[in-house]
């Protein structure tokens, strides 16, 4: 390509208009296509040319040499400055290291005899070992500084030397509960339970919820305490589980404290129920009272904090109000579940599964409700029509605004 013909501005406008959609190149290799950019940036005098014709010069080049526009202007900028467009070269000799290989695992070799000492106090092991004691592999470290001793310590040298591989210790088993997930088998009375935290307050925390949910039927119990220790949870468990019209079968908790204890389990022993407990990296073992605690919980009793003195008034609503709503006149999904020709289980949720708690109780057979002696169908279902869904609904709305308003009243009271 001789390219020295185009010698003016209008010349480079016509080639580039002419070869649009072409790529021609400059033949040869890295210093070729620099050379050929310097070339041009001579011939054209391109410190003095207007902008709008730099312009065209530098499409030019980036039409001709292969360069980005990115490296062109870095280019330019060396030609401008009277520097050689070529990259500069790293020097061959680099720093001088006056402490070797040896000398950093020799130091981790004495960290680790010594549990790591200070660097003072490893500066002055270094100094004993070779003014003392004449090892001589120590001279160097005798005389380095405090500071460059902490510089190699932080060396992949040295972290390399002084990694330690240790399995995972097993915990201490915990013989109380059963670590597996609950087994209903079509069966009303497995709970599953869990704790929701209303929050913390310039330090102070708030009421606690305890949600229990049925595996089967939804069926659902909240109530609140002031806190989780043994003292104040045990009253309201024995309340909680008490509240539910089937007899309790089985208790199912993640490994938290507050239910895997001796006390929550001779309770439950004189229940005749199991306790069982959430096993590792199985998610889906207390997934509905988790789903609960948010769709239940969050939604009608929120994410401010509540004082914990406030535990008796807010357990009061959910006994009288909320407790009765969710399980007599709000609707719950129900799966409908089909095994595919791979094995895998899919579920399905179709309209007509749609039922509250209370309907799902009564659409098992007798020997699955496992009613409360005390406790018929036909005395729930009265309750659940002594009022609309709308007028239950709207009696919770009611409660509730009045609940929110006493403590906001009270708390406005107290700061004033």
């Amino acid at each position: 390509m001789q390219e020295e013909r185009l010698d003016s501005i209008e010349a480079l406008e016509q080639f580039l208009a002419g070869t649009a959609g072409i790529a021609p190149r400059v033949p040869g290799g890295e210093s070729e296509r620099q050379a050929h950019v310097r070339r041009v940036l001579g011939r054209f005098g391109y410190g003095g040319l207007p902008r709008q014709h730099k312009g065209v010069v530098v499409r030019y080049l980036q039409h001709t040499s292969g360069y980005s526009r990115q490296h062109l202007v870095r280019l330019i900028g060396r030609f401008l400055a009277h520097a050689p467009l070529g990259q500069r070269r790293a020097p061959v000799a680099g720093f001088h290291r006056r402490y070797t290989e040896a000398d950093v695992l020799l130091m981790a070799h004495t960290d680790a005899l010594h549990d790591t000492p200070s660097g003072l106090a490893a500066k002055r092991l270094f100094q004993r070992a070779w003014q003392l004691y004449g090892d001589a592999r120590y001279e160097r470290l005798a005389a380095i500084s405090v500071a460059h001793l902490y510089n190699l310590r932080a060396t992949p040298r040295y972290q390399g030397a002084r990694v330690s591989w240790q399995g995972t210790r097993a915990g201490k088993a915990v013989s109380i509960g059963v670590r597996r997930a609950p087994r209903p088998e079509g069966r009303a009375g497995f709970i599953r339970i869990d704790s929701v935290h209303q929050g913390d307050q310039d330090g102070a925390k708030g009421v606690y919820h305890i949600n229990a949910v049925d595996c089967v039927t939804q069926w659902e119990v909240v109530a609140s305490c002031e806190k989780i220790s043994e003292a104040y949870l045990l009253p309201v468990l024995a309340e909680l589980l008490a509240a539910f019209p089937f007899t309790i079968l089985g208790v199912h908790a993640d490994n938290g404290s507050e239910y895997i204890n001796h006390r929550v389990a001779r309770m439950l022993g004189k229940l005749n129920a199991e306790l069982t407990k959430s096993r590792p990296r199985r998610s889906n073992d207390n997934a509905l009272a988790e789903t609960k605690n948010g769709a239940v919980v969050r939604k009608f009793l929120g994410y401010s904090h509540i004082p914990q003195r406030f535990a008796a008034p807010v357990n009061a609503f959910c006994r009288q109000y909320l407790n009765p709503y969710l399980n007599l006149h709000r609707p719950c999904l129900f799966a409908e579940e089909r095994t595919d020709a791979k094995g895998k289980v899919l579920k399905r949720y179709p309209q007509h599964l749609v039922q509250t708690p209370l309907e799902k109780l009564a659409s098992l057979s007798p020997a699955c409700r496992n009613l409360r002696p005390e406790i018929t169908l036909q005395a729930l279902q009265t309750q659940a029509r002594a009022m609309s869904d709308n007028e239950a609904a709207d009696q919770l709305q009611k409660a509730r605004a009045a609940l929110f308003e006493s403590i906001n009243r009270r708390l406005t009271r107290t700061a004033a």
